[in-house]
């Protein structure tokens, strides 16, 4: 090799050596957020391409909220294989829920409203309460723990398959609807609804309130 051709091949070893010590210390940079935005090439920018919601149906609510329900609920997920142990596949998590439950009265479906001739007399027969479906607290719920199996773990089985998140959330307000099920809610509902209308039908000039409904 000559001179000439020695030299080449120095000066593109040197160059090929700059290029890796700048892409690894562009990498670090990177992974350290050093850089600002328009010195990374591979950034991503979020642009909301969404169209504008659609009015699909109006309803009128006839409907007393009289209690509210907060719960927390931890449900424990665990998932074998058959015939290997849990070590080798499988999978536990334990997830922290935490969400709402509203408790109505619905107005339309009062069974009887009697007004005496002088209008100072007054007879309310109510409709049981009722409840409505829960609501997660998104912010708030979260993944406590989870512990998997090798093959699990390998292939990031939970995080890449979305139904067994739809699977936790499941569970999560199924377990929150039996609380406040059992909670005594409707029963509070109940009570809140006929003190409100006592207090309504007395501000309005009638001198005698009767309010019926399924827990007096």
């Amino acid at each position: 090799m000559n001179t000439k051709e020695s030299g080449r091949s120095g000066r593109l070893l040197q160059t090929g050596a700059v290029v890796l010590v700048l892409a690894v210390l562009y990498g670090i940079a990177s992974g350290m957020n050093w850089l600002p935005d328009w010195a990374n090439p591979f950034g991503t920018t979020d642009r909301d391409r969404s169209g504008p919601a659609v009015l699909k149906s109006i309803k009128d609510l006839s409907r007393y909220e009289a209690a509210t329900g907060q719960f927390q609920i931890v449900v424990d997920l665990e998932k074998d294989a058959k015939f290997l142990p849990g070590a080798i596949r499988g999978q536990r998590t334990l997830f922290v829920a935490i969400g709402s439950v509203d408790a109505y009265v619905d107005f339309s479906k009062i069974d009887q409203l009697e007004v005496s001739e002088d209008r100072t007399k007054v007879t309310i027969t109510l409709p049981p309460a009722a409840l409505e479906d829960a609501a997660l607290d998104n912010d708030k719920s979260y993944v406590f723990a989870t512990e998997r199996g090798l093959f699990d773990r390998i292939g990031d089985f939970f995080s890449s398959n979305p139904n067994d998140q739809q699977q936790l959330y499941q569970l999560a307000e199924t377990k929150i609807e039996d609380a406040a099920e059992a909670s005594g809610l409707k029963e509070r509902a109940d009570a809140n609804t006929r003190q409100m209308l006592e207090n309504l039908m007395k501000a309005l000039g009638f001198t005698e309130v009767t309010i019926n409904g399924p827990a007096t």
